[in-house]
């Protein structure tokens, strides 16, 4: 591994452990010639999936996109950060386990739902009014009775 710091292309492993739910392991580094110290995760590398969207359009999976979306829902809400970052994960790993080449965003936004009805139902109505374009309060009632009726 190459040194950020000095570019020396030789660096030692201090520690492993590992990190995200065991789903990659964090190592500290150190580089022989500057001294510095530094950490990098390494992680299975994924074919890449693609998303259809709407449109019928393509685009690679993005998790930041579903991060920027489940972070949105639960904006104020009483969610820690360890559970929205558990929720994505799970999300993420959902669809990876679906070991398809291309999934269609719908299946995406269903998983999201599923997980953050679960976690937090402000949250869930939240997404889904955005996810599903909800055009009226009549259409907010509907999806909160669902909720209300389990």
């Amino acid at each position: 591994m190459k040194c950020p710091y000095c570019s020396h292309p030789d660096t030692r492993v201090i520690d492993s452990r590992p990190a995200d739910d065991g789903n990659s392991i964090r190592r500290r580094r150190s580089c022989d010639v500057c001294g510095k110290r530094f950490t990098t995760y390494e992680k299975v590398e994924t074919i890449p999936l693609i998303i259809i969207k709407k449109d019928n359009s393509r685009e690679q999976y993005d998790r930041a996109k579903i991060e920027a979306g489940v972070l949105r829902a639960c904006y104020k809400r009483p969610v820690s950060a360890d559970e929205i970052q558990k929720t994505i994960n799970e999300v993420e790993t959902a669809v990876f386990n679906r070991e398809e080449k291309e999934i269609p965003s719908s299946v995406v936004g269903e998983i999201v739902m599923d997980k953050l009805k679960s976690l937090d139902e402000v949250a869930y109505v939240r997404f889904a009014s955005v996810y599903r374009e909800f055009k009226d309060v009549n259409t907010f009632m509907d999806e909160i009775r669902k909720i209300l009726d389990k």
